[in-house]
């Protein structure tokens, strides 16, 4: 590979575009890509947090979320209740800490929820 870039000193040749070009789609489908899926399903699963959900916060804090608000979450902890940004809430750790327990504990609170609307 090296010496096609030597031998490319002389002038532009449309090899040396050619190798830019696919130097360049691979850092899109290597790097570029993968990150922006990523983004995507942080956002998500930032969005569609629910009131009583496990969650641990980008800084190790672990609580349960009392409140949603349009700019972030009220988070119930053992020392009493903290407002944070939703882009404080780690999907990665949380899912690391509680996984399946987590959304075992959103479905006991949805039959709850139902359960207690079914009775009025």
């Amino acid at each position: 590979m090296l010496t096609l870039f030597l031998q490319a000193q002389g002038g532009s040749s449309p090899m040396m575009l050619i190798m830019m070009g696919v130097m360049f789609v691979g850092f899109y489908f290597l790097m570029i890509r993968p990150q922006m899926k990523k983004q995507k399903q942080e956002k998500n699963f930032q969005e569609n947090l629910k009131v009583g959900t496990r969650v641990v916060l980008t800084s190790g804090l672990h609580g349960r979320i009392a409140q949603v608000q349009d700019d972030g979450f009220v988070i119930e902890t053992l020392s009493g209740k903290l407002k944070f940004e939703k882009a404080a809430v780690s999907r990665e750790m949380t899912e690391a800490r509680f996984g399946d327990k987590a959304k075992t504990a959103e479905k006991a609170d949805d039959k709850k929820e139902t359960a207690t609307e079914e009775k009025k």
